[in-house]
C-alpha cells in the first residue's frame, strides 16, 4: 500500500478519535458483525440475455420493451452464456454473495407445465459455478418479469390464480435449488412494481387508466398487491413445512429515505402517508396481518381485505425484509391530483427531489437509508434487513473513473454501519449492479454497474471500474475512509492507464 494511503488512513482515525466518536467515515469489513455479507446484484431479463435461446418464452418485461421498441434487450449481458466469467469476477472480487433472479418464463416456459431442462441445467450450473468459488446465492423468485402466457390467460398478478401457479413454480425451485441456496426473496418490490405497472404504467405490464390501452389505475394496484401478499405468504408457509426451513424466505420493499417539506402539521401527516405506502402496503400485513389502519381509511372500498384464515397466514410469514434504497425525497402535502400517478393523488402525496438530485441522478444521502433503517426498526419490532440494492447511474460511456459512485456507496456503507451500531438486525448490503445493465427507467444511457459492459461489442467485454477495485479492496480487508478515495484512484490511473487522471 502507498505510504500516502497510509498517512491518509492515519489523520482519518486521528480525526475521529479526537473528536471521540467512532466514525462511519473510516471502516473496514471488520467493524460489520460476523457473518455480515457483502455482495452485488443483478437480475434475470437484465443480465442473462438469450431471450429466445433453449425454449425461454417472454415475460412481461420482454413484451414490454418491445413495445417501446428498445434494442439490445434481447442480448442484455449474455449472463447466460457468459456465466462463468462472470463469477470469476466475482470471485477476484471477494464478494461474498450474489443476489441474481431466475427467469420463470425460462424456466417454466408458459407460467405452469413441462419444466424446461435446458434452463434448469443453466440455473444449477451457475448456482454450482458461485458455490464453488465460495460465493453464497441469493434468489429472487420474480424480478418484473411474470411468464406473458399467464399475463395473457388471465392478467396475472390480477388474478388469485397467479397464487397457485405461483406456489407452484417456487415449490419447483426449492426443490431443484434448495440444497445450495438458503435465501428466497420471493418477489422484488412489489411497493414499486405495482406502482409503476398498474398506476402510472411506466413499468411492465404497463396498465394504467390515462397513457396505456387498458388498466385502472384507481383499482388494479390495489389487487395485484393482494394477490402478491396472498402469493407470498403462500410461498413461505409452503417452505417452512415442506422444505423444513432450511434457509430464510422474505420480500424486498422499495425505500426512499422521506422527510416533510416544511415543519407544517400537513406535511407532516402527507410524510407518514408516504410511509404507509412505501413500507406499511406490504410490510404491515406479512408482520401484523393487515393493512395500515390510515390506509384503510384513505382507500376505504377499494381496498381487498383478509378474511381470518388469509390473515393468519400472511401475518409472520417474513423471515428478513430486503431493503432497495437509492435517494432520499420530501414529501409535501398535495392539494392538487397528480398528473403522474393516481396513488400519490389518493395519499395526497407531493414527492420533491432534494439538492440536484432526480430519477437518474442520487446525491448522497446515507441519513436517508438511517432514516429507513431505524423507522422499520421501531416499527416492525427491529426485523432482520438485507441491504438487497444501492448503488448510483451514471452515464454508461462517461469513464471507468466513477469517483462519485465510490464515494456514494462509500458513504452508505458508512450508514449502515451506523445503523448496525444503533442495534438494527442488518445481514447483509448489496451493491446495484454488478456490472451495466439494461435499466427500467433509463435503457441503457444510465447505468450502476462496478463492472463496465461494452454493449457496442459484439463479445460484450467487461472491464472493471475504479468502484470495482474499491469495493474489493474492502472486501478484502482495507480500512477505507473519504480522505483515502481519491488516493486509491490516482493509484488505479496509474495502473491501469500509466498516469493520473487527476
Amino acid at each position: 500500500m502507498e505510504i500516502t494511503i497510509i498517512l491518509s488512513l492515519i489523520y482519518s482515525i486521528f480525526v475521529c478519535l479526537a473528536l471521540g466518536a467512532r466514525c462511519s467515515d473510516v471502516y473496514s469489513r471488520h467493524d460489520f458483525p460476523e457473518g455480515f455479507v457483502f455482495g452485488a446484484g443483478t437480475s434475470a431479463y437484465q443480465w442473462e440475455g438469450a431471450a429466445n435461446e433453449d425454449g425461454r418464452m417472454p415475460s412481461i418485461w420482454d413484451t414490454f420493451s418491445h413495445s417501446h421498441k428498445v434494442d439490445g434487450v434481447d442480448e442484455a449481458c449474455d449472463g447466460y452464456h457468459k456465466y462463468k466469467e462472470d463469477v470469476h469476477l466475482m470471485a477476484d472480487m471477494s464478494l461474498d454473495a450474489y443476489k441474481f433472479s431466475i427467469s420463470w418464463s425460462r424456466l417454466i416456459p408458459y407460467g405452469r407445465g413441462p419444466l424446461n431442462p435446458k434452463a434448469l441445467q443453466f440455473y444449477k450450473n451457475l448456482i454450482n459455478e458461485l458455490i464453488s468459488h465460495g460465493i453464497e446465492p441469493h434468489v429472487t423468485l420474480n424480478h418484473n418479469d411474470l411468464p406473458q402466457a399467464l399475463e395473457d390467460e388471465y392478467g396475472g398478478w390480477l388474478d388469485r390464480k397467479i397464487i397457485k401457479d405461483f406456489t407452484a413454480y417456487a415449490d419447483i425451485c426449492f426443490s431443484e435449488f434448495g440444497n445450495d441456496v438458503k435465501f428466497w426473496t420471493t418477489i422484488n418490490e412489489p411497493n414499486i412494481f405495482v406502482l409503476g405497472g398498474y398506476d402510472s404504467g411506466m413499468q411492465p405490464p404497463g396498465r394504467c387508466s390515462v397513457i396505456c390501452a387498458r388498466g385502472n389505475s384507481s383499482t388494479e394496484p390495489y389487487i395485484a398487491t393482494h394477490n402478491i401478499l396472498l402469493a407470498h405468504a403462500s410461498v413461505a408457509r409452503l417452505y417452512k413445512q415442506k422444505y423444513k426451513q432450511r434457509g430464510s424466505v422474505g420480500i424486498s420493499v422499495y425505500g426512499f429515505g422521506v422527510l416533510p417539506f416544511t415543519n407544517s402539521k400537513d406535511d407532516e401527516l402527507a410524510t407518514q402517508r408516504a410511509k404507509d405506502l412505501l413500507f406499511g402496503w406490504i410490510l404491515h400485513p406479512l408482520v401484523y396481518g393487515d393493512y395500515p389502519d390510515g390506509m384503510k381509511g384513505l382507500v376505504g372500498d377499494k381496498l381487498p381485505t383478509f378474511s381470518e384464515d388469509e390473515s393468519e397466514h400472511v401475518r409472520g410469514s417474513l423471515d428478513f425484509i430486503g431493503v432497495v434504497h437509492y435517494t432520499s425525497v420530501y414529501i409535501k402535502h398535495a392539494d392538487k391530483p397528480s398528473p403522474f400517478s393516481n396513488l400519490l393523488s389518493e395519499f395526497g402525496v407531493d414527492i420533491i427531489f432534494i439538492g440536484n438530485s432526480s430519477l437518474v441522478e442520487y446525491q448522497v444521502f446515507p441519513w436517508g437509508l438511517e432514516e429507513v433503517l431505524e423507522y422499520l426498526k421501531q416499527t416492525y419490532s427491529n426485523p432482520l434487513i438485507y441491504i438487497l440494492e444501492n448503488g448510483k447511474p451514471m452515464k454508461h460511456n462517461s469513464s471507468l473513473h466513477d469517483t462519485a459512485r465510490v464515494e456514494y456507496i462509500h458513504g452508505y456503507i458508512g450508514g449502515v454501519l451506523n445503523s448496525v451500531r444503533n442495534g438494527s438486525r442488518i445481514g447483509g448490503y448489496f451493491v446495484w449492479s454488478f456490472m451495466d445493465l439494461y435499466e427500467l427507467l433509463s435503457g441503457f444511457e444510465y447505468s450502476f454497474g462496478l463492472y463496465h459492459v461494452n454493449f457496442s461489442d459484439p463479445n460484450l467485454k467487461r472491464s472493471p471500474k475504479y468502484s470495482a477495485h474499491w469495493y474489493s479492496s474492502l472486501l478484502k480487508g482495507m480500512t477505507v475512509s473519504s480522505h483515502s478515495i481519491m488516493e486509491l484512484h490516482r493509484n488505479y490511473s496509474i495502473a491501469y492507464y500509466g498516469h493520473s487522471s487527476l
